[in-house]
């Protein structure tokens, strides 16, 4: 058995794992813990737990990294100011981007904690050769730089927003990783194909749509295992013959 605690680096980002070693850690603490990129600032969403054996063979999962201490006051007010710098960071970036001439588009810039790196998120839709804009960051900021190429699931989830529902969006608010969403989601929930109504803010296929898509799957397939009815299919009732117009999967 091995003591972890969850947490995560922004609101609905991927849980990491990590060792609280001697520190009594609970939910809703603050830390710093040692990461690939240096010190980074973090929220415990998952207190202390352990992992049984059998989840966790020997060399399936990584050693997780330990708790470097309890964030302070001192701590964040770093971050605060850190937050402060990234603003103005942002927006020398995209100043030299125009200087440079570069088909891409900045979306965000962030600090780690300890400052050893600054991370510029950006789209494009071609391949884009940043190295020059590198070297001049780097020759500003006199630190270590690291742009970033996301995709437009990954955009929304940065710039957040409103969906069609009129909330903000999932993926800002407790989504931690995107997961597969299929046109075959919506056919089964009798939705309407039109891309306009099935797709979110960042063009793609909406996340809601895996919420529900296990619930109508068994309705529809596991409680018809040798009779699975489609629209505009002729079928014979006690009425007589006639033509499935629609279909109520929760209803069965």
């Amino acid at each position: 058995m091995q003591k972890v605690i969850g947490g995560r680096f922004k609101p609905a980002g991927k849980i990491y794992l990590f060792d609280p070693g001697d520190y009594q850690i609970e939910k809703g603490d603050s830390v710093i813990v040692d990461t690939s990129q240096g010190l980074e600032y973090g929220e415990v969403v998952m207190g202390v737990h352990e992992i049984p054996q059998a989840e966790n063979p020997v060399g399936t999962l990584p050693t997780p990294r330990k708790i470097h201490r309890k964030a302070t006051r001192a701590d964040l007010a770093r971050i605060a100011e850190n937050r402060r710098r990234e603003k103005e960071t942002f927006e020398i970036c995209q100043e030299k981007i125009r200087d440079h001439r570069l088909p891409m588009h900045l979306i965000n810039a962030r600090y780690t904690f300890d400052v050893t790196k600054i991370i510029f998120y950006f789209t494009a839709e071609v391949r884009v050769d940043f190295r020059n804009l590198v070297r001049d960051l780097a020759y500003i900021f006199r630190t270590r730089i690291e742009l970033r190429q996301v995709g437009v699931r990954e955009e929304a989830k940065l710039l957040g927003g409103v969906g069609c529902c009129g909330r903000k969006l999932c993926c800002t608010t407790f989504l931690g990783d995107f997961t597969q969403v299929s046109i075959r989601m919506a056919k089964e929930q009798n939705l309407s194909l039109n891309p306009t109504k099935i797709s979110g803010i960042c063009g793609r296929l909406l996340c809601c749509l895996k919420f529900e898509s296990d619930y109508y799957h068994e309705c529809y397939v596991k409680n018809n295992p040798t009779f699975e009815p489609q629209q505009n299919d002729r079928v014979i009732l006690d009425e007589g013959e006639g033509r499935i117009v629609s279909i109520n999967p929760s209803r069965r």
